[in-house]
C-alpha cells in the first residue's frame, strides 16, 4: 500500500486534461486543489469533513417563519424575526425586523433573508445590547471539542447589506456567557450585498455544553454599548456582544440592516452555503417550535374525548419531536376561533384553548364550551376560523 500526497494539485480549466487518480493506496491533498477537468478516484474518496449537514446554523436562508408568516414585528426582547434567530434588546421597540423587509433582491440562489429597520435615532448605554442570535443546541456541537485542547477552528459566512457602511461585529458565546470571541467584519457600499467570512480558532478552555441546552450562541451584533465590547480577535472571560466601535443600526433612525446565508461550519474555508430541502429545514426549526396554523375554518387540531357536558381534552401530536417538554401553548387570544366537533356536530368554544400537559412527541390541550357535550364521546378540537392556531415552544 502506498500514500500519494500532493498539495496545491491545480488542473487549469483552460485545459482539457483528466486527472485520474488510480493509486491502491490512500489518496491525502493538504492543500488546495483546482480541478479545470475532471477527477477520477478508482477507489474511495473520503472527505475529510462532512459535505453534508456541514452547517450548524438551522435556517441560515430564513426560509422558515413559523411565528410570522412574514409579518413586521416589534424588535423586542426574545421575539423571534424568523425561526431560530432571537432578538435580544436592552430596550424594546428600537427597530422592527421581518423576513424580507424592504423587497429588495436578495443575493443570487437566495429567496430570503431577515431585515432589521430602525425606528429612532437611539444612543445605546455603556451595558446594553442589541443583537440577532441564535442559540445552538449542544447535541449539534459537540465534534467541535469546545473546552478541550482537541477544540476545532470554525468559519462563520453570511451575506449582509445595509444603508450603513463601516465596522460592524458578531460573536460567539458559551451558554454560562463566560466565555466569548468577537469579531469584526467591514461593510464597505451601502445598500449592496457583500459576502462575509470569518475564521475564528477554537476555545480550549471553558465549559461548553454537548447535552440539549445552549451549546453555543451566535450573534452578530446591531448595536452594543462600551461596557459590552471589547477587541476583536480573542477568546475572554466574560460576556462580550460586539467590537468597540462598532456601527450602531439602532443609532440612525430609519437604517436598514439585512442578512442571509448564514453558515457555521467546522473548518479555515468558508464552503457554498448549504442550503437544505425545505421540508428538511422546516423539521429542523420544529425541534424548537411547533405553530399548527389553521388554513381555513374546519381545520382540526386533533382528536380525544369529551370528559365533561363542557370540556373536551384534545391530543395534538407533533411532526417531530420537540427538543423538550413544552410548559404551555399559544394560541390566537379569540375564543370563538377555537370549535369542538362531536357526531353531534360543532360547539363554538367560550374560552380559548388551554395547556394541559406535553412530552416531546405529543400535547393535551383542553377545549371548553358553554354546554352541550356527552361525557366519554369520542370528538375533535378545531378552527373556527382561518385566524386560529395552536403553538408550541421548546425554544434554547
Amino acid at each position: 500500500m502506498s500514500t500519494l500526497k500532493a498539495t496545491n494539485i491545480q488542473n487549469a480549466a483552460s485545459s482539457s486534461t483528466n486527472i485520474v487518480l488510480g493509486t491502491s493506496g490512500d489518496v491525502t491533498v493538504a492543500g488546495t486543489s483546482t480541478f479545470g477537468g475532471n477527477g477520477t478516484f478508482s477507489g474511495t474518496a473520503v472527505m475529510s469533513s462532512p459535505y453534508t449537514m456541514r452547517n450548524k446554523i438551522i435556517n441560515g436562508a430564513m426560509v422558515i417563519d413559523q411565528r410570522n408568516a412574514g409579518a413586521s414585528i416589534s424588535g423586542n426582547n426574545t421575539s423571534f424575526g424568523v425561526d431560530r434567530f432571537q432578538v435580544l434588546a436592552s430596550v424594546n421597540s428600537k427597530f422592527n425586523i421581518q423576513q424580507n423587509a424592504g423587497s429588495v433582491t436578495p443575493p443570487a440562489g437566495f429567496s430570503n433573508y431577515l431585515g432589521v429597520t430602525s425606528t429612532s435615532a437611539y444612543t445605546a448605554g455603556a451595558t446594553e445590547i442589541f443583537v440577532l442570535v441564535q442559540k445552538i443546541e449542544g447535541l449539534n456541537i459537540a465534534d467541535l471539542a469546545y473546552g478541550s485542547a482537541s477544540a476545532q477552528t470554525v468559519t462563520i459566512s453570511f451575506w449582509v447589506r445595509s444603508s450603513l457602511t463601516g465596522t460592524f461585529s458578531g460573536y460567539i458565546q458559551n451558554s454560562a456567557a463566560d466565555r466569548s470571541y468577537v469579531f469584526s467584519y467591514t461593510i464597505n457600499a451601502a445598500n449592496t450585498w457583500e459576502q462575509k467570512s470569518v475564521t475564528i480558532a477554537g476555545d480550549t478552555t471553558g465549559t461548553w455544553l454537548t447535552s440539549s441546552g445552549i451549546g453555543f450562541r451566535v450573534g452578530i451584533t446591531l448595536a452594543a454599548g462600551s461596557s459590552s465590547t471589547t477587541t476583536a480577535g480573542s477568546w475572554v472571560a466574560s460576556d462580550k456582544y460586539g467590537v468597540t466601535g462598532t456601527t450602531s443600526i439602532v443609532g440612525t433612525n430609519g437604517a436598514t440592516f439585512y442578512i442571509t446565508g448564514v453558515q457555521l461550519e467546522r473548518g479555515t474555508i468558508a464552503t457554498p452555503f448549504e442550503y437544505r430541502i425545505y421540508q428538511q429545514e422546516l423539521a429542523m426549526c420544529q425541534r424548537y417550535y411547533f405553530k399548527y396554523t389553521a388554513p381555513s375554518s374546519g381545520t382540526h387540531f386533533g382528536a380525544g374525548f369529551c370528559n365533561s357536558t363542557t370540556a373536551m381534552q384534545n391530543l395534538t401530536v407533533f411532526p417531530v419531536p420537540l427538543r423538550t417538554n413544552p410548559t404551555a401553548i399559544e394560541q390566537s387570544g379569540t375564543a370563538s376561533d377555537y370549535r369542538v366537533l362531536t357526531s353531534g356536530g360543532n360547539t363554538t368554544c367560550n374560552a380559548v384553548p388551554v395547556f394541559q400537559d406535553a412530552g416531546y412527541f405529543s400535547a393535551r390541550t383542553n377545549f371548553a364550551v358553554a354546554s352541550g357535550l356527552t361525557a366519554g364521546q369520542g370528538a375533535m378540537g378545531g378552527a373556527n376560523t382561518s385566524s386560529a392556531y395552536l403553538a408550541w415552544s421548546a425554544e434554547l
